[in-house]
């Protein structure tokens, strides 16, 4: 099974590899850090592990990165003499791993083909393997286990999306699932989900969402005046925040802020798509509907600001929780179209009311805790206008709303913790 498993990713490779290098060499955006994933490192980027005993955590892309911030803090306070490192699959969640200073070196993770992950167990030299969320890579988990490395999964969670795929291949998933030590799993639901697909159930247990514990930085009570400064935003003017949007949200966020704008003059949109590189196609479908844009990453002379009924379109990364304390009023995407939605807390940790859709099976435990506490609202494709405009002409509910959401967050952390009882076992720490 294994032999097949590797050819296949060896065919993928043969195809894939040589078509990076030709984007490469003709300008256009490739796969970065192919060395990094066939396991190759620079000596000198190894250093820094020398001597160290090594806690590895892989986080797939941007939000299992920010999810895996307090754990990682966790980690830098319980362990300090421990290396720890941080892969990432996409380049965006490396982006932003890269500014976490918890963290001692920042890889790709590599392609999950058994001599490939091989040599990485080898220059790496794991005590401990972290997985956020459900990234169950074959060759890892065997190789690992063979070596004596223990792996646990963190904030783990089976989605409606992948669920029937795990059912189809679970003879197969019953194997892999027994190469992890411990299940740290984020509810009930999920962990009964992972028993039915073969997980030893003595080794399952419920610690609850890490993104209950994401640290908001000062955020909360960093000044408005001085953000909507930087971002050049009216200090009079009503913000809305649309983030993480995707096609087909943002055709109807265009109707919805279009027709406010008839009904006030002080209103500004702020949109920010999930994946920046639609940015310059979405700025077209902007002018060509009419809108005035500013990109985020073109400076505006200074003294210069946004005017309502512009719109200022987010094209950098890193930004989006601080724009949500800028704001009146946010919308998180992902959840008007079947994505699954995004993580609507980064809304609530700095005291704003938000809105989501009804296609949020991702975060579906989030979503109805934070609509039964009153700090947020889900609406629909014919809803979304209606409610964005009582909000907006409500500025208490707006307040009660934000300071829900904040206490929705004190009532459900602790999940850092009980997951950092876990690591502690398996370290013996």
């Amino acid at each position: 099974m294994f032999l097949l498993y590797d050819l296949i990713w060896v065919v993928a490779a043969l195809c894939l590899i040589p078509w990076y290098g030709i984007k490469r060499a003709l300008g256009l955006k490739s796969r970065e850090g192919i060395r990094e994933r066939l396991g190759i490192y620079q000596a000198d980027r190894l250093k820094v592990l020398q001597g160290r005993r090594v806690i590895w955590l892989h986080a797939v892309s941007v939000g299992e990165t920010k999810a895996a911030v307090p754990l990682l803090r966790a980690l830098r306070n319980s362990f300090p003499e421990h290396a720890l490192v941080l892969s990432n699959t996409t380049e965006t969640g490396h982006s932003i791993a890269c500014d976490i200073k918890e963290i001692d070196l920042c890889l790709y993770f590599p392609f999950d083909m058994s001599w490939v992950v091989h040599r990485v167990l080898r220059c790496l030299q794991p005590e401990l393997i972290l997985i956020v969320e459900t990234e169950l890579w074959p060759n890892l988990a065997r190789l690992a286990c063979r070596a004596g490395i223990p792996m646990v999964l963190v904030n783990g969670r089976i989605s409606d999306r992948s669920l029937p795929r795990y059912q189809i291949a679970k003879p197969l998933l019953r194997r892999l699932l027994c190469h992890f030590s411990h299940f740290c799993m984020q509810s009930r639901e999920d962990a009964q989900r992972l028993l039915k697909l073969g997980a030893p159930g003595d080794r399952v247990m419920v610690t609850g969402n890490l993104k209950f514990d994401m640290p908001a930085d000062g955020l909360a009570e960093m000044d408005m005046e001085a953000l909507r400064q930087e971002f050049r935003l009216p200090a009079e003017s009503l913000v809305w925040v649309a983030g993480s949007t995707h096609p087909g949200e943002e055709e109807l966020l265009m109707e919805v802020y279009a027709d406010l704008c008839t009904q006030r003059s002080d209103l500004i949109l702020v949109l920010a798509p999930r994946h920046i590189e639609r940015c310059p196609a979405l700025q077209t479908v902007l002018h060509e509907r009419g809108f005035s844009v500013l990109l985020r990453s073109n400076p505006i002379d200074q003294g210069d600001i946004l005017q309502p009924g512009q719109i200022l379109l987010v094209d950098t990364l890193g930004e989006l929780v601080s724009l949500y304390r800028a704001a009146n009023l946010v919308f998180v995407g992902g959840s008007l179209v079947p994505i699954g939605g995004h993580n609507v807390l980064e809304a609530a940790m700095v005291g704003k009311p938000a809105l989501f859709g009804p296609h949020m099976e991702n975060f579906r435990e989030i979503a109805r805790l934070l609509a039964a506490g009153g700090g947020g609202i889900q609406i629909d494709q014919q809803s979304l206008g209606a409610v964005v405009a009582e909000l907006l002409n409500d500025p208490q509910r707006r307040s009660v709303m934000g300071r829900a959401g904040m206490e929705l967050l004190k009532l459900h952390a602790g999940a850092t913790e009980r997951t950092l009882a876990v690591i502690r076992q398996v370290v013996g720490h």
